[in-house]
């Protein structure tokens, strides 16, 4: 992935938090690690996990990242 697709992807998040750009759409999270892209999750906005290829000490890291943070994002749609 190009710096330049990275930087767009970014751009275009809701959310940024230790490195991982959270966009949010269709009521599921995307969430993309900025610093190896290939490494990527997606969630249910309860922080169910959908899909991922991240290894698990990775998962917990994005789950806590979400949960102290989700609150921000529901914000946008009240």
């Amino acid at each position: 992935m190009s710096e330049k697709e990275l930087r767009s992807i970014a751009d275009g998040s809701d959310m940024i938090v230790g490195g991982y750009a959270f966009t949010k759409k269709d009521g599921r999270i995307s969430v993309l690690n900025l610093n190896n892209p290939s490494s990527a999750m997606i969630l249910f906005m309860d922080g169910k996990i959908v899909e991922t290829n991240m290894d698990p000490i990775e998962q917990e890291l994005v789950l806590k990242h979400w949960k102290k943070n989700a609150s921000f994002l529901e914000a946008e749609n009240a």
